[in-house]
């Protein structure tokens, strides 16, 4: 009997053990229902945008000592490594000016471009609508119900407001010493503290939150690792950040988060958090290098996306002004 107690009790441990494990690696729980409706109502469809008052915009202002002003964009190209299938193609065409011809009297012509790419190449903003959990997104909507060809009908681009708030970078490069944080490096709360620290700042709500970790550079040297890998936040760190009460998050890589994921199997945990259960938008491939070169820590960020209605994600040109 004491043999037979022993053996049930330790399948009982392994079992326990086994759900525990799971537990650790599982970040994203594809049956949880509990993170809808939003805490910002039920029909609500722009998330944390929800934090952008006039006392957030005027606070951003009170950031502004030089007037001066700085890109945050890199340029686009079809050479501009992308996510996966994605692609991008620019071509220019003078309609009624073939063979040189002119139109009027006064011989006017013009260069007209026609684009045929992906709305998510290049610095781009990711609207709350982009990232599901098993075909469930923000504020609990499903892809059926919302999702057509011709774009989606709930959580477009076009309902996102404008952005102007404060932007913080923080420089990841500096914290690790490295000119490009390695691929697979994952930030910890720990990480980012430190380096908030370092930086004489600290975060408050309604902020939209950069990392530095120098990956633009391997653009056109290596796009291969460029697009394999990343550094990037992790689930604790997400959590954190959320807690603090920011808009967006993002950086100068191509997802805004480590991967491939370092403690599990999952693809884009964090997106799926922070965009489907937070409602807190993604901003990509931002060039935050002019801002850690100035040492401008913190700055006013103002970015007018084109409202490209049905979209849930936009190539932008944010702008920061300190």
């Amino acid at each position: 009997m004491k043999n037979l107690t022993q053996t049930f009790g330790l399948a009982i441990l392994l079992v326990l053990n086994s759900i525990t494990a799971k537990a650790q690696t599982q970040s994203i729980n594809p049956e949880d229902k509990s993170w809808y409706p939003s805490p910002y109502g039920a029909q609500d469809e722009i998330g944390a945008a929800n934090l952008l008052t006039p006392e957030i915009v005027q606070q951003a202002l009170s950031l502004v000592k030089k007037g001066k002003t700085l890109s945050l964009a890199v340029p686009i190209d079809k050479n501009l490594p992308a996510f996966r299938h994605r692609s991008f193609n620019l071509y220019n065409i003078q309609p009624g000016e073939q063979a040189g011809k002119s139109i009027g009297p006064n011989k006017f012509t013009f260069n007209d471009e026609l684009v045929n790419g992906w709305t998510g190449v290049g610095t781009q903003l990711n609207g709350i609508g982009h990232i599901g959990i098993d075909n469930v997104y923000y504020n609990g909507n499903k892809a059926a119900d919302f999702v057509t060809v011709e774009g989606v009908k709930k959580l477009g681009i076009e309902k996102t407001p404008p952005f102007v708030t404060r932007g913080v970078v923080l420089d990841m490069t500096a914290h690790y010493g490295k000119a490009i944080v390695p691929g697979g490096t994952e930030f910890t709360v720990k990480d980012i503290t430190a380096v908030l620290k370092k930086q004489g700042i600290s975060l408050r709500k309604g902020d939209i939150v950069l990392f530095n970790t120098g990956w633009l550079e391997l653009i056109g040297k290596d796009n291969k690792q460029f697009l394999e890998v990343e550094p990037g936040i992790g689930m604790e760190a997400a959590q954190w950040l959320a807690d603090q009460g920011i808009v967006a998050f993002g950086g100068d890589t191509w997802a805004s988060e480590v991967y491939p994921n370092p403690k599990s199997k999952e693809e884009f945990p964090i997106n799926q958090f922070m965009l489907a259960k937070k409602g807190i938008y993604n901003l990509e491939l931002i060039d935050t290098r002019p801002l850690v070169k100035e040492k401008v820590w913190e700055f006013m960020f103002v970015l007018g996306q084109p409202l490209y209605v049905g979209s849930t994600q936009v190539n932008v040109n944010p702008v920061a002004i300190y």
